[in-house]
């Protein structure tokens, strides 16, 4: 499986996913540290990556335009530390196959994780 982990997050979780035998590279190594969320999601939706991010913006951004991708692994609920995020991310791969993240959202939040499917329906 192939993630762009957004600014938001440590560059520490690529390298925990790179470990796991996936591909994995912070937008910061992209050189898109200050791009805009559409930038990013355009880069993920042409390598076909998964992005990973804490940032609340991209469910609305692929609700608006009813994309099917790229997948997106939202963190909400506050600051992760690098191994929180680590166990709900291991959490997150328990539960749902990585063959579905590209065409799901998924929301990590503390206590619990939901899916949604890919394309969200505006206003849902």
């Amino acid at each position: 499986m192939k993630f762009l982990i957004d600014m938001p997050l440590s560059p520490d979780l690529a390298t925990w996913l790179a470990q796991q035998g996936h591909e994995a590279v912070h937008a910061f190594d992209l050189g898109l540290g200050r791009a805009s969320d559409e930038a990013i999601l355009e880069r993920a939706r042409m390598e076909e990556r998964v992005i990973v991010t804490a940032d609340l913006d991209y469910p609305r951004l692929l609700a608006l335009t009813r994309a099917e991708g790229p997948g997106l692994i939202l963190f909400r609920g506050g600051d992760y530390s690098g191994s929180d995020a680590v166990d709900r991310l291991r959490a997150t791969f328990d539960r749902i196959p990585n063959e579905e993240l590209p065409n799901s959202v998924v929301v990590i939040e503390r206590r619990r994780i939901r899916r949604r499917w890919l394309p969200i329906e505006p206003g849902r």
